[in-house]
């Protein structure tokens, strides 16, 4: 049986196969592992609220435990579509907007998705861990960093809204402010309790940001209407 090191060493290298063999579609950006794509209402963050379009892009080497879409980790797991295919699904959609997310979504090239996307007039917006750099044009990008893997410099800087979640109250919030001091002026900034620990940190969240009025709070609302 592997000790908890040698399993590290084995996951290690399983990712680093997965990467080099996915490493021309990472580079290219024309295909995309597609795991899922809908039309809803976006639940958290600044565009809590608004309809949107959500492409879920497969692959993500970071990890997290308590992440709620892990079916997106592998790439391998769903089939490659073209961006156009996707615009082409979004367009026929009512949105107005596009949310593109993952997975982690900076693994790729992504300027072929953003390209085609503005042809057709839509907005485009990103959810991101920042661990890589960002790729393509984008109306609003939504910086999320985990510590597994942090966000390259450049991320903070084209960050128009950083959403830290709060899963351990003992750290978190001094992550937060520490994250907080690498982004511009003008990004926004939010909190947002992981969803298993909600009822036990809501409470200090809610009173942090009341001292902290620099802060707002993000609720994951789509899960409280029950929708996707």
């Amino acid at each position: 049986m592997l000790n908890s090191h040698s399993f590290k060493i084995v996951l290690q290298e399983k990712k680093k196969v997965l990467k080099d063999k996915y490493k021309e579609i990472f580079d290219k950006g024309t295909d995309l592992p597609l795991v899922e794509d809908f039309y809803t209402i976006q639940g958290e963050g600044y565009h809590t609220g608004k309809p949107a379009y959500f492409i879920r892009i497969g692959g993500c080497d970071i990890g997290c435990r308590w992440c709620d879409s892990k079916i997106s980790w592998n790439p391998a797991e769903h089939r490659l579509i073209s961006v156009e295919e996707v615009v082409r699904k979004a367009v026929e959609s009512p949105a107005k907007s596009v949310v593109v997310t993952g997975g982690e979504p900076s693994l790729y090239n992504l300027e072929p998705l953003c390209t085609e996307l503005k042809k057709h007039n839509i907005e485009n917006f990103l959810e991101t861990s920042g661990a890589y750099e960002i790729s393509g044009e984008w109306d609003w990008i939504c910086l999320s960093p985990k510590r597994n893997k942090l966000p390259v410099p450049s991320s903070y800087q084209k960050a128009n809204e950083l959403k830290v979640i709060i899963y351990d109250l003992e750290k978190d919030f001094e992550w937060a402010e520490e994250l907080a001091e690498n982004v511009g002026d003008d990004c926004l900034l939010y909190l947002q309790s992981e969803w298993s620990q909600y009822v036990h940190n809501v409470k200090p969240i809610v009173e942090y940001v009341k001292n902290n009025p620099k802060w707002n709070i993000s609720l994951q609302s789509h899960k409280f209407m029950r929708i996707p």
